[in-house]
C-alpha cells in the first residue's frame, strides 16, 4: 500500500516523498493541488512513473491520500509543462524526453546560466558563499554514497540557489519550471557525470566566491555545454577527475562513475 503525502510544508523546494507514517496532505496547511503536482513531479523525474505509464485520477488520488480534484488540476499542469502526455483512449501518461525538447532546454539553460552566475559574482553574500558551499559538500556525500535521485535534486538546488542570488525576478521566474526538467534530464547521465558535475560545480562556486564574474560567466558557460555533449555522446572509458567526490569513495564511488550493465 503506498503511504499518503505527510508532513508536507509550503518551501521553495520540491516536496519529497512522503514518509511511509504520516497524513495526507489535506492535514497540512498548504495548497493540495500544488503540494501534488511536487510530489508528482518528483515520482517522474526520479523514475518512479515510468515513461509511458498511465497516471489515472483515481490511482493517484489513491497514491497520494487525497481526493481527485486536486489530482485533476495538477495533471494539467504537469501536461502544460511537459511531463505528462493525454494519449487517445489512454489518457494522462507519463511524456517521453524527446531530443527536441532537450535542446530547447539546453539552449535556454546557455543563456541564462552564465548570465546568472555573472549576477550572483557581482552580489553574493558570505551567507550566499555558505549555503553554495553547503549544496557541494551534500553533493558530494549523495554521489559518494551513489544517491544519483538525491544529487540530481542537488545538483539542481545549486543552480536555483545562483539564480536567486543573481537578484534578477526575471531569470528566476523563467528558471521555476525549466529546473525540474534539468533534474529529469541530468539523471539520464547522473551516473557517469556525477564527478564531472561536482568539479565544474566547484570551479563556480570558487568564482562566485572570488567576486570574478568573467570567471562565473565562463565556469556557468562551460558546464552547461559539458551537460550538452552528455545528453548526445557515450560514456567516456577515461576515470573521472582524480579530484572529484567518488574519488576515494570505493565500489560507491565506481557506481556513480559507470552506469551498471
Amino acid at each position: 500500500m503506498t503511504a499518503a503525502i505527510g508532513g508536507a510544508r509550503e518551501t521553495g523546494s520540491t516536496i519529497g516523498e512522503a514518509p511511509e507514517t504520516g497524513s495526507a496532505i489535506g492535514d497540512h496547511h498548504v495548497v493540495l493541488r500544488d503540494a501534488v503536482l511536487d510530489a508528482l513531479r518528483r515520482r517522474i523525474v526520479t523514475g518512479r512513473y515510468a515513461v509511458g505509464e498511465r497516471l489515472t485520477e483515481d490511482r493517484l488520488a489513491a497514491d497520494f491520500g487525497v481526493s481527485r480534484n486536486p489530482v485533476r488540476e495538477a495533471l494539467r499542469v504537469a501536461a502544460a509543462e511537459g511531463f505528462v502526455t493525454v494519449a487517445p483512449r489512454r489518457g494522462a501518461v507519463v511524456a517521453d524526453q524527446d531530443a527536441g525538447l532537450v535542446a530547447d532546454l539546453l539552449a535556454v539553460r546557455s543563456r541564462l546560466e552564465p548570465l546568472a552566475a555573472r549576477l550572483a559574482a557581482e552580489r553574493a553574500t558570505p551567507d550566499d558563499i555558505a549555503a553554495l558551499t553547503e549544496l557541494l559538500d551534500r553533493s558530494r556525500v549523495a554521489a559518494e554514497r551513489g544517491d544519483l535521485a538525491a544529487l540530481s535534486e542537488l545538483n539542481s538546488g545549486l543552480h536555483r540557489r545562483v539564480l536567486d542570488m543573481s537578484g534578477n525576478r526575471w531569470l528566476q521566474s523563467m528558471a521555476t519550471t525549466m529546473y525540474h526538467h534539468v533534474e529529469w534530464v541530468f539523471l539520464r547521465s547522473a551516473a557517469w557525470r556525477a564527478t564531472h558535475s561536482w568539479t565544474e560545480h566547484r570551479r563556480l562556486v570558487a568564482a562566485i566566491g572570488a567576486a570574478d564574474p568573467d570567471e562565473a560567466e565562463a565556469a556557468a558557460a562551460e558546464h552547461v555545454a559539458a551537460a550538452d555533449r552528455a545528453t548526445t555522446q557515450s560514456p567516456p572509458d577515461g576515470p573521472a577527475p582524480a579530484d572529484g567526490p567518488a574519488a576515494a569513495a570505493g565500489p560507491a564511488a565506481d557506481a556513480v562513475r559507470r552506469p551498471s550493465g
